[in-house]
């Protein structure tokens, strides 16, 4: 084959692992919105420098603006064979691309061939890896055998699924690859939520190897978390899913929720900032009463009041309504907030759910 070869998304996906290397060269901006699962990024035009030959182009024409270009393009390529692919052998075999046009990939994957290596060039870049990615985004959901793990808050689904998966089970945690715990106290501290683009990359990566004769496990989440917005043929199938309700006693929810939620424990502050965004629905005084308790350092007696007052009522109906068949939903009783626990528990869950497919 001659290199640098230029494949298209159809050819490169089934054979995304035999890459040694994926190189996003687009500018920082544009691989921190979103790229490639796997890729590093090695940018052939910085953030300033992409505006400024954008600028170029608009100002001074074309011809100036190559010039510089060309200049700009050559040294940071440069920067990254010495700093990055010195060490590589000669059977190094990266997958280069760009945002579609191809002449930032094509300057990076040309040089790279020069030198030896077996280059291969996404055609149509980024724009072609997304629109595949929307696609199957459409389809994917429809193959997969979901198990839907439902419950109040507090009564640990999200640890459920981190035992879960820790045990072998196939987990598709929503607020994990959204950064997110889909609530007014979700943020997650020193965690920003990825653009939606990136969630959805995270989402597909993950969707796309799991095996569609096991279930995947999957909290019950609404339409949207955080930002962020689930994907409709997901949610589809979700709701329409066998489900299981998970339950704890009172106290030993607020002493997870204590546990999970450690940072607006330590920063009583912060905590009634978020807090004031329920006002609308609780009102001034029912804040401040709040706000009292957090600075006191009632802790267990602002979470339980929490429960009872704002996340508990009409939580089945809205479950119920949004869920085809929770109706029919085991019940799966978690004793409490040991490991032991709730490794007892996911034992239990992959037990029933495996027979369930069975049948």
């Amino acid at each position: 084959m001659k290199y640098p070869a230029l494949l298209s998304i159809n050819e490169i996906l089934p054979q995304l692992q035999v890459y040694d290397a994926i190189i996003d060269v687009r500018s920082p901006a544009e691989f921190a919105e979103d790229h490639v699962p796997g890729a590093i990024n090695c940018p052939v035009l910085d953030n300033e420098q992409r505006v400024q030959i954008g600028t170029m182009y608009k100002v001074q024409g074309a011809f100036e603006a190559k010039k510089l270009g060309a200049a700009l393009v050559a040294k940071n390529i440069a920067q990254h064979i010495e700093n990055s692919f010195l060490s590589q052998p000669h059977g190094w075999k990266p997958l280069v691309y760009c945002w579609r046009g191809g002449n930032r990939s094509g300057a990076m994957a040309h040089i790279l061939a020069r030198i030896g290596w077996p280059v291969t060039q996404l055609e149509g870049g980024y724009k072609a890896y997304r629109s595949r990615l929307v696609t199957e985004l459409a389809v994917l959901p429809q193959n997969l055998r979901f198990h839907v793990l439902c419950g109040s808050t507090g009564t640990g689904k999200s640890r459920l699924l981190r035992v879960l998966a820790a045990q072998g089970a196939q987990v598709l945690d929503l607020e994990q690859l959204a950064a997110h715990r889909g609530s007014v106290l979700g943020d997650l501290p020193a965690a920003p939520q990825p653009s939606q683009k990136m969630f959805e990359s995270r989402l597909w990566d993950l969707l796309r190897g799991f095996d569609t004769m096991r279930p995947v496990f999957v909290e019950a989440e609404s339409k949207k978390i955080g930002k962020l917005r689930v994907p409709d043929t997901l949610m589809e199938r979700m709701r329409a899913s066998p489900c299981t309700l998970l339950e704890l006693s009172i106290s030993h929810r607020v002493r997870l929720l204590m546990q999970e939620y450690a940072h607006f424990v330590g920063d009583p502050t912060q905590l009634n900032k978020q807090l004031d965004f329920l006002m609308p629905l609780h009102g001034r005084a029912k804040i401040a009463e709040w706000h009292a308790l957090a600075l006191s350092g009632r802790m267990p007696e602002l979470v339980e009041d929490l429960l009872h007052k704002h996340y508990d009522p009409g939580y089945v109906q809205s479950i119920r309504r949004n869920f085809s068949l929770f109706s029919q939903a085991d019940i799966l009783h978690v004793s409490d907030v040991s490991d032991p626990a709730f490794e007892h528990a996911a034992a239990q869950l992959r037990e029933s759910a495996g027979k369930s497919i069975a049948c």
